[in-house]
């Protein structure tokens, strides 16, 4: 139980800061990147499941 709850918090923490660093970046960053915003929290997800 404990080892599930450990990985769940770091795949919650790894989600977050992707999440963050990724809404920091202004509008041409994300462009030049071939993101859009409205795909950050998908992008987020995808990066803490691996």
């Amino acid at each position: 139980m404990t080892t599930k709850l450990v990985a769940s918090y770091r795949s919650w923490r790894k989600y977050r800061e992707t999440y963050n660093e990724l809404m920091r970046l202004s509008a041409r960053e994300l462009q030049d990147l071939g993101i859009a915003r409205v795909d950050i929290p998908v992008i987020a997800r995808q990066t803490a499941a691996h």
